[in-house]
């Protein structure tokens, strides 16, 4: 059988939501993404999540579910004309869902061009973005869809599309194929099924021998193979800036200067490499060297103002301070502390000495009654408790080892004695 043009990942594209594999929180059978397209009541969604985990196909999905006239767009080249000759073409029809790829790279006003037929129900929107939405959707917008996020496929699920592809396949099931090893693919393809499909037709091409044998050795030769130009919605898109960010946290300046280049080289919006340095400043830095996020936020306010091509030097600058400070990571941890805590124990009760008393009722009920304002106290330091109950002695922050947050441990240790494991 003559190989397809088409490629695999796009051959084994899912018909149906039966089809898809993973993202069971959202499909499985009380996932709220299948109870809603089951009765026909899907509102407008973003989905929001990595490449490669089905965003695209869960939105053809839908609509063929729906028998919805369905409209594509992707933000990067469409502008507010076609979003306008959508909604034109949605007044003739009985339902329409438009899907907005990377709808974080749509403006301001062309998100507004969307705001009034997403409204009216004229057209349900879903929206496909790898960027939080928090940040990047224009709030009206945003609180007219339901957020739906996306995992990264596991193992499993991976093992699961490898195995569906190479049985179900009109092309690769007339093929012996035998999967020896599967490590690298696992590996290479980083919870990206789009990715892992492409590495395994590569791996499948390069391959001489009868059987074809898919090993390890294999797939790395395929990826070594894939030379794809910097494309800013694909693949290298995500590698490139995931080498960038780890070259910083690495604290190698001359590879981060260089993963920049390549992205400032391939065009990339200096909003998004901003973006992700402000992330870091605080994320990898932190207390560590306060001054990295003052930089970071001035750099992002300055590449915005100034753009291409001195932009490169700002980026720079700021990239090259950012690897070369101390690192530290307490307080992002801290925060998932926190989240995993809140999580796990609820809404637990807001102390009394410690609720708003604004009101004569308030106040004969005990709120804020045994207060201690720190600043009447000895060096503006009151012992009180300020968890619930339930959670008092507990730690989130736990100071790095580096000089700054050394000084920040002594300065607790000394406020609270044994209170905290500091």
């Amino acid at each position: 059988m003559e190989k397809p043009a088409i490629p695999l990942a796009e051959r084994m594209r899912p018909q149906h939501i039966d089809d898809i594999i993973g993202q069971s929180h959202l499909l499985g059978t009380d996932g709220p993404i299948r109870r809603m397209v089951m009765t026909n009541s899907l509102p407008s969604i973003i989905l929001w999540g990595p490449p490669g985990t089905g965003k695209t196909t869960l939105a053809y999905v839908i609509s063929k579910h729906l028998q919805a006239h369905f409209f594509t767009l992707s933000a990067i080249s469409s502008g507010v004309k076609d979003v306008r000759d959508v909604i034109e073409k949605a007044k003739s029809s009985s339902k329409t869902i438009l899907f907005i790829d990377e709808i974080h790279w749509f403006t301001t006003s062309q998100q507004d061009a969307l705001l009034g037929a997403v409204e009216k129900g004229m057209i349900t929107l879903i929206g496909a973005t790898t960027e939080n939405p928090s940040f990047e959707v224009n709030k009206a917008l945003l609180s007219r869809c339901q957020v739906y996020v996306m995992n990264s496929l596991s193992e499993d699920e991976l093992l699961a599309i490898t195995k569906h592809a190479i049985e179900k396949d009109p092309y690769l099931k007339t093929e012996p194929i035998e999967l020896n090893e599967t490590d690298a693919l696992l590996r290479l393809s980083g919870g990206d099924a789009r990715k892992l499909l492409n590495l395994l037709e590569v791996a499948i091409t390069l391959s001489t021998g009868t059987p074809i044998q898919i090993t390890n050795r294999l797939v790395t030769e395929a990826a070594q193979q894939r030379t794809i130009a910097y494309d800013k919605s694909g693949e290298m898109h995500y590698d490139i800036i995931s080498a960038f960010i780890k070259s910083i946290r690495g604290s190698d300046p001359n590879a981060a200067t260089y993963w920049l280049a390549r992205m400032i080289e391939g065009g990339e919006d200096v909003r998004f490499i901003a973006r992700r340095l402000v992330i870091l400043a605080s994320e990898d830095i932190g207390n560590a060297n306060p001054t990295a996020l003052v930089l970071a936020t001035s750099c992002f306010q300055a590449v915005d103002v100034i753009g291409y091509p001195e932009a490169r030097i700002i980026l720079s600058q700021c990239a090259i301070y950012l690897a070369c400070s101390p690192k530290s990571n307490a307080s992002y941890m801290a925060i998932e502390k926190a989240l995993d805590l809140v999580r796990e124990k609820g809404d637990l009760p807001v102390p009394l000495h410690l609720r708003n008393s604004p009101t004569k009722l308030m106040k004969q009920l005990g709120y804020g009654k045994e207060y201690e304002y720190a600043h009447n106290y000895e060096n503006n330091f009151s012992s009180q408790e300020y968890f619930p109950e339930e959670l008092k002695n507990t730690t989130l922050y736990k100071p790095g080892n580096n000089p700054r947050e050394n000084e920040l441990k002594s300065f607790l240790k000394k406020l609270w004695d044994k209170k905290y494991d500091y």
